[in-house]
This record gives C-alpha cells, sequence and structure tokens, in this order.
C-alpha cells in the first residue's frame, strides 16, 4: 500500500515506477480506515484469522523482487530480442497477416474493448455482442451453412468440439470417426486426445481409398488439405450421409472467399481459425476459431451463441442465447465444457471483414493465389517439381531428402521457414504480407537470382481452382459495405465501444472472476512483433526468447503454486481443468489402475468442473455441502469409501465457491488420498492464496490457473483466457507432451513426420489439448511481467489486500444485505455472497439491472446460489470506488425497502424498470410515479460521469423462443 508522506529514505531509492504502489488501489492510510471498521489491528493480524494456520506458507515466496515498470519492460525487451522474426511460409493453420492500424490501436490496444466482462448482463456489452452478431454472419456467409457461434479456442480445439458434437448427434450408436491423413497434424492430435477417455476411434487415412466398411458417426477433412491441395468432396461426403455419418469440415477462412463454400457441398459442420482475418501469429495464439452448422444442429453446438431478442421498449437487443452458462445447469449433461470464447479476437477479425467488405477480402485472397500460381510457375522453370493440382496458397515441392535438406540450410541464412513434409518434400504456404517471390527463388536456386524476369510469372501462371471456384455471393449486409474509411471505420468503433462498459468506467465486482488492473506496462508487449508475428512452428534457434520466457514463468508459477512441473500449453481455463484431469487419467493408467475412473465433485463446483470430468472419461459423483457452504465431511467420507476402489480424484474449488477458506480442507486432500484418488484443485480463487498459502502446501495435486484472473491477462469481452495446469512431481512425466507428438520442433535436418501420417499414434504420455505447443503464447508476456514487477512480496501483498477489500466490503454490506457464508472468526476469504432472497417484490436481477443506473456491472449473479450476489473486489480498487459501489447497493437497499413497505409501486419502480436509457429519460411523455432524476441520476457521482446503458431491459425468453442469430435486416 503506496504512502505519498511518510516514504522511509530507502524506499525512495527504488525505481519511481515502481510497479506495487499503481496496482495496489489504497494507500496505507485508507488501509488503517478498512482494518478499523473491521477490528483488526493490522493486516497481518486479518490474515492470521482470515486464513488457517495449518495452510499458511512457512516462508515467503521465492521470486526475484520487484522491478519497476520501465526497467520490467527493458528486460523484456532483451529477451524479445532472442526471438528472430524470420519469414514463415509454413502454413499448418497459420499465416502471417495484416492487422489494420485502426484496429490494432482501437480495439487490441483499448482497455475499451480488452478490459471488459463476458455480456452475461447484456444491456451494458450490446457494442461486442454487436461485433459478435457480425462474426457469426461473416461466418454463416462463408461457411454457406445456416448458423455461426460466436467463437472457439482454436481450430485444432474446434474439431475436437465437432467431433464430441457429432457424437452426442449420433446418441453413441457408433464410437468411431474417420480424420482425413490429410488433416492438420495438430488437428490430428487434438482429435485423438479427445477421443481416447470417450471411447472414440480414431481411423487416420485416406478419404480417397475409405469404403465406409467400418461404420463411422463422422467424417473430418481438410479444405484446403494440410498440403495445399483443394479436393471435391462432394462424393466422399454424399457416401458418408448414405451410411448415416455427419461431415464436418475444417475450412480456411480466406480461402472461402473465393473457393466453393462447405455448405455448398455436403458439409453438416464447418469449422476453423479466424486468425488470417488481421490477427498475429502470436507463436501460437489467442485466435478466435469458428463453428458453423445446419439449422437443426443448434441446439447442441459449443461455445457461445449471440442471438437478437427485443428490450422493455420493442428496441432490438442482442443477449446470449441457448447456451449461456449451460455447464451450471446441465453439469455433466452439458455438451461442452468451454465456458468462454475468443471474444477480443473475434471482434478484431469481424472487423477485418467490416474494414475490407467483401470486394477487398477477394482481392487479398486472389493476391495470394496468384503470388502462390506464379511461384509454382517460377520453381517449374527453375527445374524444380511442382505437385500438380488445383491450390490456393500453398504449393508442394517434390524433391530427393538431400537436395531438400540443402534448400532447408539456404532458406536459414535468408531467415526463410519452410514447411517438410513427408520423406521429400516441401511445402510453401504464402499469405497476405507476401510482397516478393526473388528470395523465395533465390533459396531454392543456389542464393542467385532466377535469372528471368518475375513479371512475366503472372501472365503464365496456372489460374488453378477454376471447378472449385466460389460463384455464391457473401457479406451482402451493409455492415460489410460501409465502412470503408478510416473515418467511418474508427467512429464505428467507438460508437460501439461506447456501448459496453468495462473497467475503464467503473470497477466490476464480479466474484470468482477477478476483474483486476489490466496495466498498460504488462499490456504493451503483446503487439511488439518479436511476440506477435512468430509462427508457432518456427524452428527453435528463432524463439530462444519465447522459450527463455515460458521457461521462467514456468519456474514463477511452480514456485507460487508449489507444484514440480507447469505446462501452459491449456489455452483457457475449461481446457486447463480438461488437460489436469487426463493427467490424473493418465497416471492412474501407468499404474494398471485405469478402473478408476469415479470424480467427487461438490455441488457448489463450478459447472465446468462435471462437464470436465465426463470429457476425461470419469465418471461424477456429487457431493453435498453444509449448510455454511462447506464440503459435507460426512457425505464426503461415505462416498469416499463407498467409491474407494474406483475413485480417480476430487474436485474442489479453494477457497470455496462460497468465498470462505474451508478449515477442513488438508484433512479433504488427505482422505481422498487415503482412498488412492488426487486431488484437483480449481484455481478459480487463487487470487486469495498467493503468497500465503498454495495448492501443493495444502495437498492438491493438480491445480489450473486462470491467468485472465489472478495473473492480469485482460478478460477481453469474454476472452482470451489461459488455463496453465500445475502437478506434483509424481504428475509431471504426464503433463501434455507441448508438441513431440505432432513432431513441433522439427529443424532443417530433422523433418519426419511432418506430413502427420506418422503421428497418428497417441500413448499414455502423450496428449495434445491445444494446436499450439505453448496455447496462447503471445499473452503469456502479461503474466510474466505482472510477476516480474510484483516480485514475491508485492504478490503476497495484493493478496493480502484482495482479502481485506472483500471483508471491508462484506462487513459494510452486511447490515442491509446478509453475507450468507462466513469463515472463521465472521471472515470471508476474497469474495462474499450477499443474500437477496428474504426481500418482497423485488429479485437479485433487478438489482443486477438497477446497479447500471448508478454506473456499475453486476457482481455475480445467482451463483453459486440462486438469489444472491457474488461481490470480488480485488486488490486494484481503491476504498473510494469500493464505498461508492457500497453506497450504491445502500441506496438500492433503500429502494427495496420502499417496495416491501408499499411507499413505492410493487411493479412501476426504479428496480423493475432498471436499467433507464437516455431515450427514455428525455422521452416527452413520463408517467413513472418517480422522477427522471431518481431514474437516470440517483447517485451524486453520477453527475461527474454518466454511463448510459443502450437498451432497456432484455426479454430473454422471447429471444430464445425466437431464435435469430445473424445481422439485423
Amino acid at each position: 500500500m503506496h504512502d505519498t508522506l511518510s516514504t522511509p529514505a530507502t524506499l525512495l531509492l527504488a525505481p519511481c515506477d515502481s510497479f506495487l504502489r499503481r496496482h495496489l488501489g489504497s494507500t496505507a492510510q485508507e488501509v488503517a480506515q478498512m482494518l478499523a471498521l473491521l477490528g483488526q489491528p493490522s493486516l497481518d493480524s486479518l490474515i492470521a484469522d482470515a486464513v488457517p494456520a495449518a495452510i499458511r506458507l512457512a516462508a515467503p515466496l521465492s521470486l526475484p523482487p520487484g522491478r519497476g515498470e520501465h526497467e520490467t519492460l527493458a528486460e523484456l525487451r532483451d529477451i524479445a530480442a532472442k526471438n528472430r522474426v524470420a519469414r514463415s511460409y509454413i502454413g499448418q493453420g497459420y499465416s502471417d497477416c495484416i492487422t489494420p492500424p485502426v484496429i490494432q490501436r482501437n480495439i487490441l490496444e483499448n482497455p475499451g474493448w480488452y478490459t471488459a466482462y463476458t455480456p452475461y448482463q447484456a444491456e451494458i456489452s450490446q457494442g461486442r455482442m454487436e461485433a459478435l452478431v457480425n462474426f457469426q454472419q461473416m461466418i454463416i456467409d462463408l461457411t454457406g451453412l445456416d448458423i455461426a457461434n460466436a467463437s472457439l479456442l482454436d481450430e485444432a480445439t474446434a474439431a475436437a468440439e465437432a467431433m464430441h458434437m457429432a457424437h452426442a448427434l449420433s446418441k453413441g450408436d457408433t464410437a468411431a470417426i474417420f480424420v482425413s491423413e490429410r488433416c492438420h497434424p495438430q488437428t490430428i492430435a487434438v482429435v485423438q486426445t479427445r477421443c481416447e477417455p470417450l471411447g472414440v476411434k480414431v481411423i487416420v487415412g485416406d478419404e480417397a481409398t475409405f469404403d465406409f466398411s467400418e461404420k463411422v458417426f463422422a467424417v473430418l477433412l481438410q479444405y484446403p488439405d494440410t498440403s495445399g491441395a483443394i479436393h471435391d468432396y462432394a462424393g466422399f461426403i454424399r457416401r458418408a450421409h448414405d451410411t448415416g455419418a455427419l461431415a464436418i469440415v475444417a475450412a480456411d477462412i480466406l480461402a472461402l472467399t473465393v473457393l466453393r463454400p462447405p455448405g455448398e457441398f455436403g458439409a453438416d459442420i464447418a469449422i476453423g481459425s479466424t486468425q488470417r482475418f488481421g490477427v498475429p501469429p502470436g507463436f501460437g495464439g489467442p485466435h478466435a476459431a469458428y463453428m458453423a452448422v445446419k439449422d437443426e444442429f443448434k441446439r447442441l453446438m459449443p461455445g457461445r451463441l449471440v442471438g437478437v431478442s427485443k428490450d422493455a421498449h420493442g428496441k432490438p437487443a442482442y443477449r446470449l442465447s441457448l447456451q449461456t452458462r449451460e455447464q451450471h445447469i446441465r453439469r455433466d449433461k452439458a455438451t461442452s465444457n468451454i465456458c468462454t470464447a475468443q471474444v477480443l479476437l473475434a471482434v478484431m477479425a469481424s472487423m477485418y471483414a467490416v474494414y475490407h467488405g467483401p470486394d477487398g477480402l477477394r482481392r487479398i485472397a486472389r493476391r495470394v493465389h496468384l503470388f502462390a500460381t506464379m511461384l509454382a510457375t517460377g520453381l517449374r522453370q527453375l527445374g524444380f517439381q511442382v505437385a500438380a493440382g488445383p491450390v490456393f496458397d500453398t504449393i508442394r515441392v517434390d524433391l530427393d531428402p538431400a537436395r531438400r535438406d540443402e534448400i532447408l540450410r539456404t532458406a536459414a541464412a535468408a531467415d526463410i521457414n519452410l514447411r517438410p513434409f513427408g520423406p521429400g518434400s516441401l511445402l510453401i504456404a504464402l499469405d497476405e504480407t507476401t510482397d516478393a517471390l526473388k528470395p523465395l527463388l533465390r533459396v531454392f536456386h543456389g542464393g542467385a537470382d532466377p535469372g528471368f524476369p518475375l513479371d512475366q510469372l503472372a501472365g503464365r501462371a496456372d489460374p488453378g481452382f477454376a471447378e472449385h471456384a466460389r460463384t455464391s455471393p457473401f457479406l451482402t449486409h451493409p455492415v460489410f459495405n460501409r465502412y470503408h474509411t478510416e473515418h467511418e471505420m474508427l467512429r464505428y468503433i467507438r460508437r460501439l465501444e461506447a456501448k459496453d462498459l468495462s473497467l475503464t468506467t467503473s470497477m466490476i465486482p464480479l466474484g470468482s472472476c477477478t476483474m483486476k488492473l489490466n496495466a498498460t506496462s504488462e499490456m504493451l508487449p503483446v503487439t511488439w512483433p518479436e511476440f506477435g508475428r512468430l509462427h508457432p512452428f518456427a524452428p527453435a534457434a528463432q524463439t530462444e526468447g519465447y522459450r527463455t520466457l515460458c521457461t521462467q514463468l514456468e519456474g514463477w508459477l511452480g514456485e507460487i503454486t508449489g507444484f514440480a512441473g507447469v505446462s501452459l500449453e491449456p489455452n483457457a481455463g475449461s481446457q486447463g481443468e480438461y488437460a489436469g484431469l487426463l493427467v490424473i487419467r493418465r497416471y492412474h493408467q501407468s499404474r494398471g489402475q485405469g478402473h478408476r475412473d469415479i470424480c467427487l465433485i461438490p455441488t457448489s463446483a463450478h459447472g465446468t468442473n462435471p462437464a470436465s470430468a465426463v470429457m476425461a472419461g470419469m465418471k461424477v459423483v456429487t457431493v453435498v455441502c453444509s449448510a455454511n457452504g462447506d464440503i459435507d465431511m460426512a457425505d464426503l467420507r461415505g462416498k469416499a469409501a463407498q467409491h474407494s476402489s474406483q475413485l480417480a480424484a476430487l474436485m474442489v474449488t479453494y477457497p470455496s465457491t462460497h468465498g470462505v477458506f474451508e478449515e477442513t480442507i488438508v484433512e479433504i486432500c488427505a482422505l481422498i488420498h487415503e482412498h488412492g484418488g488426487q486431488v484437483y484443485m480449481d484455481g478459480a480463487n487463487m487470487n486469495a492464496q498467493v503468497g500465503l498459502t498454495s495448492p501443493g502446501r495444502i495437498g492438491a495435486d493438480v491445480c489450473h490457473l486462470n491467468l485472465h484472473k489472478t495473473f492480469c491477462i485482460p478478460h477481453g469481452g469474454g476472452g482470451p483466457g489461459m488455463g496453465p495446469i500445475g502437478v506434483a512431481a509424481h504428475l509431471v512425466p504426464f503433463l501434455p507432451s507441448r508438441g513431440p507428438i505432432l513432431n513441433f520442433e522439427f529443424s532443417m535436418l530433422n523433418s519426419a513426420g511432418a506430413s502427420g501420417i506418422q503421428n497418428s499414434k497417441s500413448n499414455i504420455q502423450n496428449f495434445s489439448v491445444s494446436a499450439a505447443p505453448f496455447g496462447s503464447a503471445s499473452i503469456l508476456v502479461i503474466p510474466w511481467v505482472y510477476i516480474r514487477m510484483m516480485g514475491g512480496e508485492g504478490l503476497a501483498a495484493a493478496t493480502k489486500l484482495a482479502i481485506l477489500n472483500a471483508n471491508y466490503v462484506a462487513r459494510r454490506l452486511d447490515p442491509y444485505f446478509p453475507v450468507l457464508y462466513k469463515g472463521a472468526g465472521g471472515l470471508v476469504a476474497h469474495e462474499c455472497i450477499l443474500d437477496l432472497r428474504g426481500f418482497k417484490g423485488t429479485t437479485a436481477e433487478d438489482v443486477a439491472k438497477r446497479l447500471m443506473d448508478y454506473g456499475f456491472h453486476a457482481p455475480t449473479l445467482s451463483w453459486p446460489v440462486v438469489g444472491t450476489l457474488m461481490i470480488e473486489p480485488t486488490e486494484s480498487e481503491s476504498k473510494d470506488e469500493l464505498d461508492r459501489f457500497c453506497e450504491a447497493m445502500i441506496a438500492i437497499h433503500a429502494e427495496m425497502t420502499a417496495i416491501e413497505t408499499g411507499a413505492i409501486s410493487a411493479t412501476d419502480n426504479p428496480l423493475k424498470n432498471a436499467p433507464h436509457t437516455a431515450q427514455s429519460v428525455i422521452a416527452a411523455e413520463w408517467t413513472r410515479p418517480y422522477s427522471r432524476e431518481t431514474a437516470a441520476y440517483p447517485a451524486p457521482w453520477l453527475r461527474e460521469h454518466k454511463f448510459w446503458p443502450s437498451v432497456a431491459r432484455i426479454d430473454n425468453v422471447w429471444g430464445d423462443r425466437n431464435l435469430f442469430c445473424a445481422c439485423l435486416p
């Protein structure tokens, strides 16, 4: 906590840009005031009372001391310099691209976009949901299918989700899927990983010879395939349909602007990545994947779907439809464990399409294709054998292994990356940034100029794919044909931004979501080219900086969690859960105990927990919670004993989902171990542990970390996130393989298996949960900078202040809204649950909507207990902001009391009519029994700055009954 008046001289010698005083919201004086309200003499005494002594760390974290912002960024610059940005023509699902500056500056680098939360409160999320509807329309048009979701995590994960969806549609009658050997190898591996626990057989083979003698529920095809070839899949898909199988097509998004869309040749599901629509490769991510399906399958589609409904005045309004947090409703029956989407990246991709429009996208695609055909013509003229057949952007050169290795050495010397393929081929994938062919031709000509004028190649280039060409229109909606000047594009982006409440406006007090400061100094390196423009499969010699950063980050996270090993591969919290449970599954299998498949999960657990357990091949057994919110120890003992021989794991959140440090957690872990199981700790609440205790200290075996919560990666309006896992020493051998199964570490002279055909086998030790070996690597710089600037002492101070802030808010509001669960001494952990169920005439949802009129996003609504609000203030909010929020809640309490007593109408009141839009307040006629000022300006601070919801309360039921998920006519 910073104190500007009594700073010791020794501290004055510290850097003036010390980050700790920027990150922690309250001064020492304000901390003392909060402690006084709690009757605590010091922060340490509060922590001693709140955190059980049995789990507290015996020594401080062994991390480098915190550094100033300027020093840290300079250190990271040195690490970044170890990366070498070469021209990568590798392809394999990743391409360099051009991010329009108006999108980079005003979306990717704009906290108004990247600090917003998932749009569960739709009235104050209309801007990003409009952008996501644009994304859905873009995908519908380009794929030729009926409905699209609002993005998935990456192409390989999307393929696995499509497999799972198709398997569900088959109702389990068939337990095999055919996957073309021409799919990207990382896609094959992730699908294999997903299929193994489900008992689904993966047949990797050649669709040209597969005769359907073995019944399959689906087929997965790549379009164009991983070698660049374009195939006519219509006949094969007809044969698949004749046997009752569904057709899944993984399609290149840019190619679909000039190639026949999958929906037109029979695809039931289309998936892919939108990375090349203006999102940098970033050494693997984050990128928004897409999924589009036929209309009849929409209710089983995973992920989020943004739909159109209407507000209280009949005005069209956007909202999340169907899949909204379905895991919390269906739990182990959920169709997917994914509870997030790559919203920020989907917004970028949709805006790329808006900015360029259909004509601009076609022009980019045709230019890329022209360069590919020109290169093929030039190489043939140099005497090389270029594979025949239609291509879009990738050509295959066939040559003997010795000649190939020589060319690879020449390319490496010229900072050019090509993709070895099979026993004697090279692939060259061109992209939007390609502006010259001479460097490539020199590589194949011994470093010398090709000896012929390149402009002649265009005239002789084979046009290529006429029989596969797209003839149907796309992106005909006005939004894709209106904003092609930067001026208009800028205004459109800003107009949408103004409809969304983000951390730039006020605190977002969501429990379990940790909406803390996403500092500018943490965000800056994301767009440095040394991090943003690296291909995920670039040779190791070019990625030393990334490997240094990842190794350090893994070490720091290991120290923080008390674990021996960390994997950074999972690219979302849900994927971390899934990966952690797979580690446990493989551990049991290695010991000859593969029959262990029971996962105990408390009723209070996050909804993704049971969904993840089922995906990992486990059966869920529910453990009840007692009246105080803790795990019922008698029930746990009984069920652990009952299932002792089959017990695989317990999934537990700590501090508990109810916001308290359960005193029995060590006993719980010991009990599970006694019965042969492993303890999986959900890391959603790590913000209450860092520097004070750790999963390893408590006794857990595995924990996933939400880097987008505890470690400052911003939520991005609902994504991106990262969910790395830490494991105890005995589980380290079973961590995700980080690429060896896919041969990601290919080098110039060691490229066997690059085609992916040789990599079709899986075993207990090797598995992949995301498309890239380090997941969404480019945003790992954010937690690296955060930890480096905070240091061990700073991280512990942040945890202490988060606990103080939560207890301060709980104490201030408890007289008005009872705090539902409390731990020892009446204290909570880093969050608290307010009980709103005792009021007549109003609901927790009414309070959530009324908070918008006060300029706040609602806390977590009706979870984990219906009729409650769960509040997590974080360490970054000042006492002033906490007081402002408390005063808003107290004022709303007065309004609720007035409704109860009849002083205000039970049906026509500020809560039932909230939120109030500017349009409603300035209407010529005002018939409400309360004033316009009460409606729109119920608190004094709103006179300084007022955030106006752009729509009134939205009718959710109407939206689901009249599902419409494309751009409004």
